[in-house]
């Protein structure tokens, strides 16, 4: 039967890499982030309380469209980030900044709850966890320059939306992922445990949790 899984979490968490490695572990089709820059973008970083609206107007129809494309995709498919993320915590964070004002963001939140009510959800979503230490560092390590300005405080702030969104989040199951224990691209059996976690779930079994003792024993 087919299956749509996706992939939440930080920057830096390791997303792709993860979408990756489990479409070619399960022989699914994997999607990316929709590609095509955002025409607000030199607007927005010029003004941002300007144009920050208008930004996220424009990413949040982007990755509707392409949830939409997923729901009608013939195989089961896994995806990096989701529609949901861009609202409840990209959007969130600019609104708490002050850069979104009461009024378009009411617009915007109430834009994304219409049309999401209407999409079916994945069946799965896997929350990949890691503290903003763990963050910083694997930034750091792939040494993307447009990602260089990222502050450690970005990243706590941002891991606060996350966990708030995990916590009240029921439109499909969520497996969640210890990121900071679990280097699925150095340890094969790390892969393992993710995938025969993500088999569990997608099963229907009620609990399904990474026990301490148990990441532990598989990372030997």
């Amino acid at each position: 039967m087919k299956k749509f899984i996706a992939v939440a979490g930080n920057i830096g968490v390791g997303k792709s890499t993860l979408v990756t490695l489990l479409s070619e572990r399960l022989g699914w089709q994997p999607f990316y982030e929709p590609v095509g820059e955002n025409p607000y973008l030199a607007d927005f970083y010029r003004d941002m309380r300007a144009w920050a609206f208008h930004s996220q107007i424009f990413f949040l129809t982007r990755r509707l469209r392409a949830h939409r494309q997923l729901i009608d995709h013939p195989t089961s498919v896994v995806q990096d980030r989701t529609v949901y993320e861009d609202a409840e915590v990209f959007a969130h964070n600019l609104y708490r900044q002050g850069l979104i004002d009461n009024r378009d963001y009411s617009s915007y939140r109430e834009l994304y709850q219409v049309l999401t009510e209407f999409l079916p959800p994945p069946d799965l979503v896997i929350y990949l966890r890691a503290t903003a230490a763990t963050l910083e560092q694997r930034i750091h390590s792939r040494g993307r320059d447009y990602e260089r300005q990222i502050s450690f405080d970005y990243l706590e702030q941002v891991n606060q939306l996350y966990e708030a969104w995990i916590a009240r989040f029921n439109l499909c199951p969520v497996l969640t992922v210890p990121a900071d224990a679990l280097n699925y691209v150095a340890n094969p059996k790390h892969l393992d445990l993710i995938v025969q976690k993500i088999e569990d779930k997608l099963m229907g079994k009620e609990e399904v949790v990474f026990d301490a003792e148990e990441v532990a024993r598989w990372g030997q």
